[in-house]
This record gives structure tokens, C-alpha cells and sequence, in this order.
């Protein structure tokens, strides 16, 4: 399991600089690659996860919505990946296993984890989860 994810980030790292021959790609020692980043075989068609062209993702410009909605019933099983991909590119309140809950902006949907934008109450930060972590969300 951990050669195959060495692997993938490789993988992945190859074909961002191919894409992208000027965007930094930082290395950490023993490994190679962004940590959390799915592996090459989640790219969208322009080889950066669910973007097409050659778009590279951007903070939202503006602050969340200034309340905290109201949490649909809670649901002990993980979320699936199909139901939070109607939410990309919104703004999406998400309660967390662990009892955090904050405003996200999603901009790719994996088989198992969501990436995107966390709100920390002052601007966006790259932020992403695993969807087994998500117990409940709803998106604006």
C-alpha cells in the first residue's frame, strides 16, 4: 500500500510539471509529492484534478455566507463521493466526525476524500478530507 502511494504521487508529480512546468512542486524527505493528492488517475483532461483546460484552482474572492445552517440529520456512515460532487464549486458547510464544522469551498471530488478551500474565519486555506470524516454537509 505505501510503494503504491509513493507511486501515485510520483506519477502525479510527472504529470503536473508536465502540465504545469512553472508551479513549484515541493518534495518531502522519503518521498516525493504532494501529501493527500489523489494519484494521476483521478486527473480531469487538463491533468489537474476535475478542472478542464488548463485552469489552475483559485480561493474563492469573497467570505462565506455570515451564518451557520441549520445540520441535516447526521448519518453514521461515510458520504458518498457522488452526493458531495453536486456541491463543487459552492459554498458548502461540512460537520466533521471529530465535531469541527466550517465553511468549504470544493473544487475536486476523489473516490474518498474532497479538496478544496477551508474557511478559517479570516480568508481560504487549501484544505482537503477524507468523506469517510464527513458526517453530514449542505452546500449554498
Amino acid at each position: 500500500m505505501y510503494n503504491q502511494t509513493v507511486y501515485s504521487y510520483i506519477n502525479y508529480d510527472q504529470q503536473l510539471e508536465r502540465q504545469f512546468p512553472s508551479l513549484p512542486v515541493p518534495s518531502f524527505p522519503g518521498q516525493s509529492g504532494l501529501p493527500g493528492l489523489p494519484g494521476p488517475e483521478f486527473a480531469g483532461p487538463s491533468g489537474f484534478p476535475g478542472l478542464p483546460g488548463s485552469q489552475i484552482p483559485q480561493a474563492p474572492t469573497a467570505p462565506p455566507p455570515p451564518f451557520i445552517p441549520q445540520q441535516a440529520v447526521a448519518s453514521p456512515f461515510a458520504v458518498d463521493p457522488g452526493a458531495i460532487r453536486l456541491c463543487l464549486f459552492r459554498n458548502t458547510f461540512i460537520w466533521l466526525s471529530n465535531g469541527e464544522r466550517f465553511w468549504f469551498y470544493p473544487i475536486f471530488v476523489g473516490p474518498r476524500s474532497v479538496a478544496g478551500f477551508r474557511w478559517n474565519g479570516i480568508s481560504w486555506m487549501i484544505f482537503g478530507v477524507d468523506t469517510r470524516r464527513i458526517i453530514s454537509f449542505t452546500c449554498y
